[in-house]
């Protein structure tokens, strides 16, 4: 889907941009920027796109992008009133100097960086160190700020517990009119993900005809806006799973799906378990952290 340029804004005399915001409202339009982005969620939960990647967000996340990797994060429908709070570090690859990356002592950052370009969801001990490191960043000042951005680039570059999270893939730029197009249809499939929706009813909001919307969603997405949708369907099934609040095949008709088998078919196919293994899987890893 191709993205929209966004120009972060980097505060003046600073070399990188820290935040910690707190929001009623969070989310974007589908945008990349030449800047890495490492993205902490203290809380919030919804689904997120990154690159061909649809996956689910909640509290506790850490990711690191890489420059020009296209994403958006849109909170879970009904939870607009629930606040999101998120600490951002934006940098360039070169903010610490060029030269920086040619030392023998950093060849890992640029390794790092590489490996970035797909999206790391880091896990473990480096993920409890560095979101340490950010929320000391977030006050620091003059070589404190320059020292807790190469610590924490330190400790990521020498992490092994991380998961990259979309393929390898060709990206193209957008104009603000093809933008506007795509994210109009992000927002009708997520908020009407639970009904029947047709080529005809997303084609209208695309301004398209039927062939024309498909060729054009397939030519932006490298996919069908069918297996896009079923993709959606099953991110919130999952999200459902492990709350573990509904019987599994009321989950299959609240996300959308006329019958079981075919939910169960889907579910196997995206995320290669049946949604009993998924539950399974969810609990063993929570378990330790609940005893």
């Amino acid at each position: 889907m191709k993205p929209h340029f966004h120009k972060v804004p980097i505060p003046s005399r600073t070399s990188f941009s820290i935040r910690h915001d707190k929001d009623s409202g969070f989310g974007t339009v589908w945008h990349y920027h030449p800047e890495l982005e490492l993205h902490y969620l203290v809380k919030g939960k919804g689904v997120r796109f990154i690159g061909d990647n649809i996956s689910n967000f909640s509290d506790g996340e850490l990711i690191l992008l890489g420059e020009n990797l296209p994403h958006t994060w849109r909170v879970e429908e009904g939870a607009s009133n629930t606040t999101v709070e998120v600490v951002i570090i934006h940098f360039l690859p070169n903010c610490l100097g060029s030269e920086l990356l040619l030392l023998p002592e950093a060849y890992q950052i640029p390794k790092l960086y590489e490996r970035a370009k797909r999206g790391l969801l880091i896990h473990g001990e480096a993920k409890e160190k560095v979101i340490r490191l950010m929320h000391s960043a977030v006050d620091a000042e003059n070589l404190d700020r320059l020292i807790a951005l190469l610590s924490i680039l330190k400790i990521l570059a020498e992490a092994s517990e991380y998961e990259t999270i979309a393929s390898a893939h060709a990206f193209y730029k957008s104009n603000d009119a093809e933008t506007l197009r795509l994210n109009k249809i992000y927002a009708y499939t997520l908020s009407n993900y639970r009904n029947d929706i047709s080529l005809q009813d997303v084609a209208s909001i695309a301004n398209l005809g039927i062939t024309s919307f498909c060729r054009y969603f397939k030519l932006m997405t490298k996919k069908t806006y069918n297996d896009f949708l079923v993709e959606i369907r099953i991110s919130q099934a999952c999200r459902f799973l492990i709350e573990d609040k509904m019987a599994t095949e009321v989950i299959c008709f609240e996300c959308g799906f006329n019958n079981v088998s075919n939910f169960y078919r889907h579910f196997k196919k995206v995320t290669d378990m049946t949604p009993l293994e998924y539950k399974r899987k969810y609990l063993y890893k929570a378990a330790p952290e609940m005893v």
